[in-house]
Formats: C-alpha cells, sequence, structure tokens
C-alpha cells in the first residue's frame, strides 16, 4: 500500500530537518528519510565532534605553554585519549539527540529510519515501504574519499570519519593530504601529542588559497613540530610490521615515510550513487553531484537537491542557505537564488583562516583595477595580549566602486571578525561602511578599519 504525503526530503542533514519542519508548519504532511545517523555530517562526524576535538588540543597546548603567561603547572601535561573521545561523543550525543526530538515532535513530520531509493520521480521505496509525494527534496550529504592508491587495499586506513572512533594517541600519523581536512587533523593530533607527517601530491598544502597564505600556514604548523613532504608525484602505501610506510615519491627524498597510523584525507565525494537518480530522471555530473539550477532545481522539476550532495558549497553553512533558498522560493515568495551568496569558509586551525570572496589570485586573474591592504597580526592588540601574533589580514577592492572583493583573515579570531566583512559585502556597500566605523575595542575586529585605510593599488 502507498503511503501518500506532501513532500519527502531523503537525508537528515543540515537543509533536510529545517525544510522538514518548515513544510510541516506549513500544512504539508511530510516524511523525513535518514538511514543511518540524523544529524548528517555536520552533527555526527564532521564540524561538532572536530571542533569539540580541536577545543582539547587547544587546552593541552595552552596548558603547554602556561609558562610564557606567567602560570605554573606541576609536572608534564597529559593527554588521556579515551577522555577526549568521551567527551566528544557526549557533545555529539547531544546535538544528535536534539535534531532527533526535534523531527519526532514536529507537526507534521514523520521521521522514517531507512534508505530512500527512487522508483519514480514521485515515489521512493524504503524498505518495505513505498512513500509518494508531489515534490521531493534530496539532501543525502557527502562521504570521506578514499583515492585509488597503489596498496590501499593492502594496509588499515583511517578516514575523517574513522577518526571519530579514535580513543588512543598514534604514535606517528601519517596524513594524505594537505587541504583543509587534513590539516586540521595534523594539528589536532600533534597537540595531542602524535608525531605527525603530511604528504601531500601538489608543491604546496591548500592550494586553492595565495601562495602567501599556504606558506604562512605551512610555517605555523611546522613550528608545532609537524613535518610536510610535499611534490609526492607517486604515492603508494604499503603494510610495515603494525604500521605503515608511506612511498612517496620516484625521485625525491625521503622517498618512504613509516608511521604507525595513515590518514586518508583528500576530500569528499556524493551520496548520490545509490538513490535511484536514474528512475527519477535525475541528472548527475562527471564526479557524481546531483546537476541543479539557481533555484536548487534538478532536471526533475519536483525534484530538489539541497546540502553537498549537489556540489554548490560542500560547507554546513552553505547547506543551511540551500534550506534557506528553498524554502524561501517555496513557502515564503521570496525570489532567493545560490548565485546571490558570497563565498565564505573557513581553515579551523588555530589560529584559524576565514576567507570571504575573491582571493589575491582571483583578482589578479580578472584584471580589475583594484586596491589592497595588508596588516599583520602582531599589530593586533588582541594577539599580543594572548601572545598569539601569528598570522595578517588581507582585503582586495574594487577601485572602480570601492566594493570589497574578498578578504583573507589569517589569526586568532578571524573566523569571527570576518563577518563584519561578509556582512558589508552582501548589503552591497562599499569599504567606508567599516573604515568609517567605530569598532570596541581591544577586538581582533577593530583592526579592520585601519586595515582599510592601507589600501593601495594591487600591482
Amino acid at each position: 500500500m502507498t503511503e501518500r504525503f506532501d513532500a519527502i526530503v531523503i537525508g537528515t542533514g543540515q537543509a533536510g530537518p529545517s525544510l522538514a519542519v518548515r513544510l510541516g508548519a506549513a500544512g504539508r504532511r511530510t516524511a523525513i528519510l535518514e538511514r543511518k545517523l540524523v544529524g548528517g555530517t555536520c552533527v555526527n562526524t564532521g564540524c561538532i565532534p572536530t571542533k569539540t576535538l580541536i577545543a582539547s588540543a587547544r587546552a593541552a597546548h595552552v596548558a603547554r605553554r602556561a609558562p610564557d603567561f606567567g602560570v605554573t603547572i606541576g609536572g608534564a601535561v597529559g593527554v588521556d585519549m579515551a577522555r577526549v573521545k568521551a567527551r566528544k561523543d557526549g557533545v555529539v550525543a547531544q546535538s544528535n539527540g536534539g535534531v532527533t526530538n526535534w523531527l519526532k515532535n514536529a507537526t507534521n513530520v514523520t521521521l522514517i529510519e531507512g534508505h530512500g531509493r527512487f522508483e519514480t520521480p514521485t515515489t521512493v521505496r524504503v524498505g518495505n515501504r513505498l512513500l509518494e509525494a508531489p515534490q521531493v527534496f534530496i539532501n543525502t550529504g557527502g562521504r570521506p574519499s578514499v583515492p585509488k592508491l597503489e596498496g590501499v587495499g593492502d594496509v588499515p586506513f583511517l578516514t575523517s570519519t574513522g577518526m571519530m572512533s579514535v580513543d588512543y594517541l598514534p604514535e606517528h600519523l601519517i596524513v594524505v593530504g594537505g587541504s583543509y581536512i587534513g590539516l586540521e587533523f595534523a594539528q589536532m593530533y600533534r597537540r595531542f601529542g602524535s608525531r605527525v607527517t603530511v604528504v601531500e601530491m601538489a608543491p604546496r598544502i591548500i592550494t586553492r588559497e595565495d601562495e602567501e597564505i599556504s606558506a604562512a600556514i605551512q610555517k605555523m604548523l611546522e613550528d608545532e613540530g609537524i613535518a610536510f613532504r610535499l611534490g609526492a608525484k607517486c604515492v603508494k602505501l604499503e603494510k610495515r610490521g603494525n604500521g605503515v610506510a608511506i612511498h612517496a615519491s620516484c625521485e625525491e627524498e625521503p622517498r618512504e615515510i613509516e608511521g604507525s597510523h595513515v590518514l586518508l584525507a583528500v576530500g569528499r565525494e556524493p551520496n548520490s550513487q545509490d538513490l535511484g537518480l536514474d528512475k527519477a530522471g535525475v541528472k548527475t555530473n562527471a564526479r557524481g553531484y546531483i546537476e541543479v539550477d539557481d533555484e536548487l532545481r534538478t532536471s526533475t522539476p519536483n525534484i530538489w537537491a539541497l546540502g553537498d550532495v549537489n556540489g554548490r558549497g560542500a560547507f554546513t553553512h552553505t547547506a543551511y542557505n540551500d534550506y534557506e533558498i528553498v524554502a524561501g522560493n517555496l513557502l515564503d515568495n521570496d525570489h532567493r537564488r545560490v548565485s546571490d551568496r558570497i563565498p565564505v569558509y573557513a581553515l579551523f586551525t588555530d589560529p584559524p583562516l576565514a576567507r570571504v570572496g575573491m582571493t589575491e589570485r582571483e583578482v589578479r586573474e580578472s584584471k580589475r583595477p583594484a586596491l589592497a591592504g595588508k596588516m599583520m597580526m602582531a599589530r593586533v592588540g588582541r594577539a599580543r595580549e594572548r601572545s598569539e601574533t601569528q598570522g595578517f589580514m588581507q582585503v582586495l577592492v574594487d577601485e572602480a566602486t570601492s566594493k570589497i572583493l574578498g578578504a583573507g583573515l589569517l589569526g586568532i579570531e578571524a573566523d569571527e571578525a570576518i563577518h563584519c566583512i561578509v556582512d558589508v559585502m552582501t548589503a552591497g556597500q562599499p569599504y567606508t561602511a567599516i573604515s568609517r566605523s567605530v569598532h570596541i575595542h581591544p577586538t581582533v575586529a577593530e583592526l579592520i578599519p585601519t586595515l582599510l585605510g592601507t589600501l593601495k593599488p594591487l600591482r
């Protein structure tokens, strides 16, 4: 017997629950499906648990630096990894339980456990149940990629998901991948007490960023004792005793790195391969991401795709904005589009990197006349007070319109300070909306008006 709803939401990541609750509140009977963990990646294996672990790692780091602040701690600083994991698990359980209870108690919303697959554009099968609805929303997220490296099937390896089960301290963690996820775990485990080596095939880490930022972050991590092996062109894995060996090059030295554990952190891929998309007429691109238009409709008009599975963001905040776009268009008579949002993200090393809009490389490639300003974090009072002066701030401005094109802040509290720039860019206001404002002292954000006062033509 077919169960009929007004809407079906497949997946309970960042966009799905909010959309289901909004649809239910609008009087639409909505089924929301989850095959594994309510809350998706962010709640269970992504942002919330990793930032909880980063907080524990920072506590250990600050404790070791206590003498720098005139504070005496008796004995060596130890890390109990079982307690670290238990704390993380507690935070995750609270978040997971909160989303689960919210959905179970929401008006007109039915939470169904199981894997949903399309049978037609309007019907989805979950086990023995066949659900039908005129509108379907896909929010199935993504998963860590496992690269096709030689020997990858011969050795035990960890991914960002597998790291959530670790309750011990690896003696030497080799991180394959020098981008955002890999660097966060590298610093985290170095602070817990592991030896850490990052292996990256490219000539520098986080190649999406400008070279100056990549170099500054590498230096910051090297100062904490993390080793880097860049330009690793011929990566091969091999079991070596109780550990693993990484063959990192065909020519350059060192050609081989031995470690106790290996983390594969080379990106993510969409959960789109087992949804029956062909039966629904939903198209994907060559990488498996569901193709969507500017309002997140798929190639089938009654089906939308939100979050990581559509390849239009890959962040929790962009997934939530996907929900806001769909809800605005369907329920609020508020025409919203993906192309209206400005790229914004952070790398949560400590200190963090916060980015909005265009990089310097992108501005130069655009050939537009631009202004640029730069200021070292050592000039920021808050940074000096906390003896955390690594990094710098950079901002780029369109010379013709005086509007901000982009900014990169690497330093203490950069992930919070960036938002005064984000808001002015979103409002379409010139940089003077910040440079002429009065900011609270002493804060990190108070130096952004000063930063804008250093603008000079970008040469």
